[in-house]
Order: C-alpha cells, then structure tokens, then sequence
C-alpha cells in the first residue's frame, strides 16, 4: 500500500516526538515557566504564539540530538531540556521581529502576533525572549554552549540583514541567496542540533556531524518553504501566498525563472520584484513562468540533494530509532511541498 505525502510527513515527526515525548513535555513546561512575566502584555503576546502551534522542530531536534549521543546518563541531567527551550525562544523572538519587518499579517494560519497585539509589542517581546534564551544559556554553564548558541544568534541577525541588502536584487547570485538562508534559517539549526553532542560530552567528529546534519537539513527547509510560496495554499503555507513575491524577496525559484526567462520576462521580474510595481494578476504570471521554467522542481531538487547530505552525515553515528527518526525528518523536510 503507498503512503501519502501526508503520512509520510506525519510519522516523521510523531515517530521522533515518541522517542524524546517525556522531554518534549519538560521542555514546553520550561517555556511557560521562563515566559511568565509581571508585565501581563508579555506571557499573553507570548503565549499567543505558542498557542499558534507549531511543530517544535527545533527543540526537537536538540533533544533528539543529546539523545542519539547518550545523554543524559544514569544521572538523569536534564540540561538538554533547558537548551531546547532556550533554543525555541531565540526561534519564537526572530519569528517576531521578522514578522515585523515582512508587515506579516498571518503566522501558522492565525493572525500573527504584530497584527493583534502591534509592531512596538511584537519588538520589545521578541526582545524580552532573546534575553530569556540568554539567561538559559548562561544558566547551562558551558562556555561551548553559549558561544554555539549566541554565535547562532548573531548569524540569524546577519542573515536577515543580508536578505534586506538582497531584496529587490535580480543580480542576487545563487551563492548569495544560500549565504541568506544558511544565516536566517538553517544557523539554528545546525546549533540546535550542535549542543546535543555538547551536553553529551561527544568527541568534535560527532558535534561537527550534528551541526552538519543541522545545516542541511535546514538549508533544504528553507528551500522548500521558498518553492511553497509560489505553489502552496494559504492553508498549508500558514501564512499569505505570495508574500515573498509581494516583498520583492529574492528566492531560488524566482532566480531560476527570471535567468531562464526571455526579454519579456525579464522585463516582467525587473518590474515586479525590482521596482515592486505589481497589478493583482502579477502574481498568477510569475506563478506561471515559475512553472513554465520547472524552477519548483529546480528548487526541491536542491532540497532533495542537502537532504541526502544531512542523512550521510549521521552516518558516524550507529543505526538506532533515533538515527531513523533524524534521517526520516530529514525526508520529512521535502516532503511538505508535496
């Protein structure tokens, strides 16, 4: 019997959510802990944000991680759980920010955060989460840790500045546009994954595996979530279609088809994501010349090839569920845009 794409992508998930439950569990009991403020504003924008849902994959991913390198031990630590939740909040406050910047109006599905509670509480609440996460990093105790996870933070801010400097930039090349989200998306990643070696005392040959498994495995999310603007339904995307291209985002399907493109075409990119002169069916013709130069499969195809990396990068480890479980969310990452 096949399997749906959406099976597929549920068991990845609900498969290592099994595996890593009672910490999960510990970890969301952190987060509403560490979100309590007497400024009431503060644990209500916060907590409308956990509400929004979201799948805790990065959290996940640091518990899974401590996990697969045998931590904790007999002595039943639990400073993975901490970590997880400060690396949920350093996620939590750039999704924040960066729905501030984008004037996002949609978050998960919902309406985002800025657009109930405004720009000014969005901010200064992301901020309140940021120094939150700081204060778990600095309550870990581990000077690698601190300097993985605030290195990780500097590089998210850089890789959201780089986008600004990009945006609206048709001359943007495809190294650059990696360069982008490698910063903005898969930094965490990739220290969310780094930290479980860390706290497991593992050899540098197993922490450089999990921040290399993180990487790429969060490059191909990222291209995947670019391909998903130009192809996805409100309802899957959790978010407005065609918000990248309404913003003049520079993205790898856009760069596909405008390369690909004749004159005409490219006279229509230049006009609509360089000088951001759109008419409402601009977005329907950039949808079809997407598909008219294969720049979604394009896309996924790079997707699928980061995948592969971050599976032969678990490799050092020994077969294990949780091994299966990482290599099968790695799967799951490419799985959504089908």
């Amino acid at each position: 019997m096949s399997v749906s794409p959406v099976d597929v992508n549920e068991d990845a998930l609900s498969s290592l959510v099994r595996l890593v439950q009672a910490d999960l569990e510990a970890c969301n009991d952190v987060i509403v802990a560490r979100m309590d403020s007497p400024v009431a504003l503060i644990p209500q924008l916060a907590a409308h944000i956990v509400a929004a849902g979201g799948k805790r994959l990065r959290p996940l991913l640091t518990l899974a991680s401590a996990r697969l390198c045998g931590y904790p031990g007999s002595d039943g630590g639990t400073r993975h759980v901490d970590l997880a939740a400060c690396v949920e909040f350093i996620h939590t406050a750039t999704l924040l920010h960066d729905d501030v910047v984008d004037e996002s109006r949609l978050r998960r599905g919902l309406a985002s955060a800025n657009a109930i509670f405004g720009n000014k509480a969005s901010v200064l609440v992301g901020d309140f989460l940021f120094a939150r996460s700081f204060r778990l990093m600095v309550d870990d105790g581990s000077l690698r840790v601190l300097a993985i996870l605030s290195n990780a933070s500097a590089t998210i801010a850089e890789g959201e500045v780089l986008q600004l400097v990009t945006q609206n930039d048709l001359s943007t090349t495809e190294g650059r546009y990696l360069e982008v989200i490698q910063g903005k998306t898969a930094a965490l990643f990739a220290a969310a994954c780094q930290i479980g070696a860390v706290v497991a005392n593992r050899p540098e040959r197993e922490e450089q595996a999990l921040a290399d498994y993180g990487m790429k495995l969060g490059i191909a999310f990222q291209l995947v979530d670019d391909a998903l603007d130009y192809v996805a339904d409100e309802a899957t995307l959790g978010k407005t279609i065609g918000d990248d291209f309404r913003e003049g985002k520079i993205t790898l399907p856009v760069l596909t088809a405008f390369l690909a493109g004749d004159e005409a075409e490219k006279a229509f990119w230049r006009r609509t994501v360089e000088s951001l002169e759109q008419t409402d069916a601009d977005l329907d013709h950039a949808m079809q010349l997407i598909a008219r130069h294969g720049a979604i499969k394009a896309t996924l195809d790079r997707a699928h090839r980061f995948v592969q990396e971050a599976k032969d990068a678990l490799l050092v480890f020994p077969d294990s569920p949780i091994r299966r479980a990482l290599e099968r969310v790695a799967d799951y990452s490419v799985h959504r845009a089908r």
